[in-house]
């Protein structure tokens, strides 16, 4: 047998997903050493490997900060055409960039290393504090370790203390929790997965490769799966550049939720449970081929070292879950009664937020529609969700020293979990729980012990990605008084205004030069709700910028408006940017 590689290192991630690989570049950047292990060879892990380039929630202008905010930017620079493709969300792209973007990022860092193809198989642990993990092939030492893994596997080889599934509304007093099990919850512990395939469209009149049949077909299971959207739209839900379709479809589609406690149980137990998933995907493709014919085909060469038109792994959209020295409950999350932001999290040392999302509340169970307190506006002429900002102290065990949570396992409940889980907020999670661990390198401190007002300073004055840590509206990063604000509610968290904008100048609109200009009438249809005529063609009017936004709730109806932005044919909606009469 050849010797293991043995690894002394300042920081550790474990796991290469979106929160892992933002944890491992944040704390590099700080010029710590740090060694990042991931088990494929793409990182980003939701937003890359799991093939679901469709980011959800941090649409809205003042919440691209961050690390979120600079792969975003980074997206738009690289992404021939734009990012307006699909109608799931305002940003879809070829995951293929997106993972050169965060390679790009780590071959940047002197100090980074990256080993992939490699799994965490034992962790060892000292006088309570995480000391060591055992690999494959290495063992890695670390004064801070992150467990960035999709599943929490550090938690369950650490045997810290986590919750899988359910809690009942005993426990935390959650007004959608429910109060006892029943068959449903029995069936679908944790929320279902979603193994991505990515169809092409070779165009009329081509033959692609027939899709074989998996060895579990269930071609009826996806019988009307459409019927609420029509073909088009459905086609267009997921569009990516090239002509290619993400599948990654809830309603009869292939969201996959059969026993996955097995993801948990043993890791021949996990495999048969993820090669079902694949096998949904692959029988869903195979059913649209037949239906829509054999222009549809699975899409090749996208992703590395996969199956035909396969992501590397499964969108897991829950995890195991920490218990955390606090846990983020739906309380937390909701908008304070009469607002349209929830409360700030504060205790003893006072506001404690380090990240902030916006997402609506939502859980995917096959064949079962569970419903949750919402928690949306309108805003911009559409829905989207209201603002919410996550403490710190629930990246921290109860009692375990040595260890950051940076991923879907952070102390959050399993009703929070569906808005706490998307893309974007991973990614500032990762963000901020890596710049803890360097500045507790460099403070010789233990997480626990780290003020969180200097996380919050770090994450505010960050030279490349400043992140938010307090949700406003109306407050852009590259605002002049932005600081000041974020500062003034972290001083002052009695001021913080229910409604979410700040009383003062409206953020300026700044062109892009890639933008397309406008000159249409405007239609109000309702209230938030707009339309702009173009020549003989109407579009949706929206907007993610918060002084369009304003303007646009007092436009004139039946006016003529001239400005910018960027049309997108999937969602039948004009993305407005800036007015200028």
């Amino acid at each position: 047998m050849p010797p293991r590689d043995r690894h002394t290192v300042d920081i550790l991630v474990v796991g290469g997903g979106t929160g892992g690989t933002a944890a491992a570049i944040q704390a590099a950047r700080q010029g710590v050493n740090t060694l990042l292990v991931s088990e494929f060879p793409w990182l980003g892990g939701m937003l890359t490997a799991a093939g679901v380039s469709a980011p959800d929630g941090n649409e809205l202008l003042a919440l691209q900060t961050g690390l979120w905010g600079q792969f975003l930017r980074e997206l738009q620079r690289r992404q021939p055409g734009g990012l307006d493709w699909g109608w799931v969300s305002f940003f879809t792209f070829n995951p293929a960039i997106g993972a050169q973007i965060f390679q790009d990022w780590v071959d940047a860092l002197p100090n980074l290393h990256w080993i992939c193809g490699q799994t965490p198989q034992a962790v060892t642990v000292e006088n309570d504090r995480v000391r060591a993990v055992a690999f494959d092939h290495c063992d890695v030492s670390a004064e801070i370790i992150l467990d960035g893994t999709e599943l929490g596997d550090l938690l369950a080889l650490a045997e810290i203390p986590h919750r899988w599934g359910w809690d009942w509304r005993s426990q935390f007093n959650e007004p959608s929790a429910p109060e006892t099990p029943n068959p449903n919850t029995a069936r679908y512990p944790v929320q279902a997965m979603t193994w991505v395939g990515v169809l092409q469209d070779y165009g009329e009149g081509a033959v692609a490769p027939e899709i074989a049949a998996p060895p579990e077909d269930s071609a009826s299971d996806f019988l009307g799966a459409w019927e609420n959207h029509g073909l088009e739209r459905f086609l267009n839900y997921g569009r990516l550049p090239g002509d290619r379709l993400m599948l990654n479809w809830p309603h009869k589609g292939n969201d996959y939720g059969i026993n996955l406690q097995r993801l948990i149980e043993s890791p021949q137990a996990r495999r048969d449970c993820l090669q079902e998933a694949q096998w949904r995907t692959q029988s869903f493709a195979r059913f649209l081929q037949r239906r829509l014919g054999r222009r549809y085909g699975f899409a090749e060469g996208l992703f590395p070292q996969a199956a035909s038109g396969f992501a590397l792994h499964p969108y897991f959209r829950e995890s195991r879950r920490l218990l955390g020295l606090t846990t983020v409950c739906e309380q937390d999350i909701l908008p304070q009664l009469g607002g349209q932001v929830a409360p700030l999290p504060i205790a003893e040392q006072g506001v404690e937020a380090i990240a902030i999302g916006n997402y609506a509340n939502d859980h995917h169970y096959p064949d079962w529609s569970f419903p949750v307190k919402p928690k949306s506006l309108r805003w911009g002429g559409r829905w989207t969700g209201t603002p919410f900002a996550l403490p710190y102290r629930c990246l921290i065990p109860q009692a375990m020293d040595g260890l950051l949570a940076c991923e879907k396992n952070i102390s959050v409940s399993h009703i929070a979990n569906g808005c706490t889980r998307l893309q974007p907020l991973v990614m500032n999670i990762g963000q901020a729980a890596g710049l803890a661990a360097a500045l507790c390198i460099q403070h010789r401190c233990q997480p626990r012990e780290l003020p969180v007002r200097l996380l919050q300073e770090a994450l505010l004055s960050d030279k490349q990605a400043p992140a938010a840590v307090i949700p406003l509206f109306d407050s852009l990063p590259d605002d002049p008084d932005w600081r000041h604000w974020q500062r003034y509610y972290l001083n002052q968290p009695q001021d913080y205004p229910a409604t979410g904008y700040h009383p003062a100048e409206p953020a300026v609109m700044r062109r892009d030069p890639q933008a397309q200009t406008i000159s249409g009438r405007v239609e109000r249809l309702g209230d938030q709700d707009y339309q702009i005529q173009i020549g003989d063609r109407s579009w949706t009017l929206v907007t993610l910028h918060p002084t369009v936004e304003r303007q646009l709730q007092r436009y004139p109806d039946h006016h003529h408006l001239s400005g910018w932005g960027y049309f997108n044919p999937s969602g039948h909606w004009l993305r407005l940017e800036g007015i200028s009469s």
